[in-house]
């Protein structure tokens, strides 16, 4: 048990009561709460209607830029399907285009084939890596 002599008994009424008067004297009534309340109130509408119009406009600005975004791709979807069209019928004129035949081309001398390096090393007698005989 906590308490076993008249004595203790009677000093924890005694600091009972005199928490009750030092908690009375020290109460600031009722206005003072009243008006911090009111006035953290009246902070909190300010702060929230601010954050509200910030809001408002960066989604404005992120809808424009948004759309912005939207008419560039646009721009440049166009661009791609000019292009593409330009090489269908670019192909289909080569498909309907007369054939190249080996008339047409002409002929290489004899000369310009032997001017090849390893021809013209084996010409002068040099002996290559593999070159045993």
């Amino acid at each position: 048990m906590l308490f076993t002599t008249p004595t203790q008994f009677a000093v924890c009424g005694l600091l009972l009561i005199a928490g009750w008067l030092f908690g009375f004297a020290s109460h600031p009534g009722g206005k003072k709460w009243k008006a911090r309340y009111h006035a953290e109130r009246d902070a909190h509408a300010a702060n929230r209607k601010s954050w509200e119009a910030e809001h408002k406009t960066l989604t404005a600005q992120a809808d424009e830029r948004i759309a912005t975004a939207k008419t560039g791709l646009d721009e440049r979807e166009a661009e791609h399907k000019a292009r593409i069209t330009e090489l269908e019928r670019e192909n289909e004129r080569l498909r309907n285009a007369a054939p190249v035949t080996a008339q047409t081309i002409a002929p290489r001398a004899r000369s310009a084939v032997r001017s090849d390096a390893r021809t013209s090393a084996r010409d002068r007698g040099d002996r290559g890596w593999f070159d045993f005989s």
